[in-house]
């Protein structure tokens, strides 16, 4: 994968919008502004994904690549790391989980409006 393709999987999304709020290098998609993935648009190498908390210690014991979150609450965010030991389908599914999280914490209006939309 590289960030080509993975940014065109986050923006193809319903309600998804693109930003660089902390510099000019830590590329951040957010669904009805709420963060749910954050890439280094230089290096590449990861990506911080939110994640259900039990879930995210399960992935972190299954996957090497898997660590908690960099920079972010550990207990809600996970690091994923961009080493060839996980499918891009993998990685997918995740950002998956990570934006349905993140809609699920929407005011209902919002929540709703996404759903109708997806």
């Amino acid at each position: 994968m590289n960030i080509e393709e993975f940014r065109n999987f986050c923006i193809q999304k319903y309600g998804v919008t693109e930003e660089l709020p902390f510099d000019e290098n830590t590329l951040v998609f957010k669904v009805m502004g709420k963060m749910f993935a954050l890439i280094d648009v230089d290096l590449f190498k990861s990506v911080n994904l939110k994640c259900d908390p039990e879930e995210a210690i399960k992935l972190r014991e299954k996957y090497e690549a898997v660590k908690a979150g960099y920079h972010m609450n550990k207990k809600h965010w996970n690091t994923i790391e961009f080493d060839g030991s996980l499918s891009d389908k993998e990685i997918f599914h995740w950002v998956n989980h990570s934006y349905d999280l993140v809609v699920s914490k929407l005011p209902k209006k919002l929540r709703e409006e996404v759903d109708q939309n997806k």
